[in-house]
């Protein structure tokens, strides 16, 4: 099918544009610009720089894409900004580029960007996200599939968000946040499993209690982490959640949120090279 574009439109000639695309008026694309088909960009939007926009996905009015990096230490290199199929871009969000040679801001499929978001330098947001209206995304953050993030949300650079994670509105997060975990606040207080959303989709009991489990092994029992980690992997049944569990909380860098405050800063994995002789 062809495509509809509105003549007030201003689009580069090297942009590359699929079938049955609808462009609405003064939209203006610049850079080199691939649009999948089926996708909609309405009036106002504004894409620049090396961008991929996935088939099926609806970009809404005021939405900024690949520009110029808000970081200083972009010389030019070539950067790129892919977002992922069948994703709503709503109004006034931004997502900038990065800096360092082939770096990507990735966003994956089926994604929920509300207004006013912004996306930074060489973030990676996963599939079948959800990001409340203004959460601000600094540098180098990464938010796994099917998590949550509640609106006015701020998060630190290198920041971590697990997978089906629940995170309410009006939060700040500095630390990484575990998968599968609910939790909210200015100073973030994590309150347990997120288990409406993982009944929602469908874990079974058993691996709701493994992972209920492995939350009181890290964050009751006063073992430190290494150790309560290994007990998680001794003392309760193997499976992939147990296992992405224990992956992403000993790959922390900057340490898990919420974490208690019994445990000794030389045990935080960010502060270790500080202790080393």
């Amino acid at each position: 099918m062809s495509s509809d574009i509105h003549p007030t439109a201003i689009i580069a000639s090297n942009t590359k544009i699929g079938s049955n695309v609808t462009i609405e008026p003064y939209v203006i694309i610049k850079g080199h610009v691939t649009i999948g088909n089926n996708v909609k960009i309405k009036s106002h939007a504004y894409i620049d720089g090396n961008t991929t926009i996935g088939e099926g996905t609806v970009i809404y009015p005021a939405v900024s894409i690949g520009t110029k990096t808000q970081a200083k230490k972009y010389y030019g290199e070539m950067t790129y900004v892919k977002i992922g199929k069948y994703c709503e871009i709503r109004e006034g969000v931004t997502i900038t580029s990065s800096f360092d040679e082939g770096s990507i801001v990735s966003i994956g499929n089926h994604c929920l960007i509300m207004s006013y978001c912004q996306i930074s330098h060489h973030c990676k947001v996963n599939d079948h996200v959800i990001m409340g209206p203004s959460v601000m995304l600094a540098g180098h953050v990464e938010i796994e599939s099917f998590a949550n993030v509640g609106g006015i949300t701020g998060v630190h650079q290198f920041t971590r968000i697990g997978k089906y994670a629940m995170i309410g509105g009006c939060s700040r997060i500095n630390k990484d946040v575990p998968p599968y975990t609910l939790g909210a606040g200015a100073s973030y207080r994590l309150c347990g499993l997120n288990l409406v959303g993982l009944k929602r989709h469908k874990f079974s009991l058993e691996i709701r209690k493994n992972l209920t489990k492995a939350f009181k092994f890290t964050y009751r029992s006063h073992y430190p982490l290494k150790e309560a980690l290994q007990r998680i992997k001794n003392e309760i049944n193997p499976s992939k959640e147990i296992q992405h569990w224990i992956d992403f909380c000993s790959r922390s860098k900057r340490g898990l949120i919420g974490f208690p405050n019994h445990i000794k800063l030389d045990e935080l994995p960010q502060y270790q090279d500080l202790f080393e002789e």
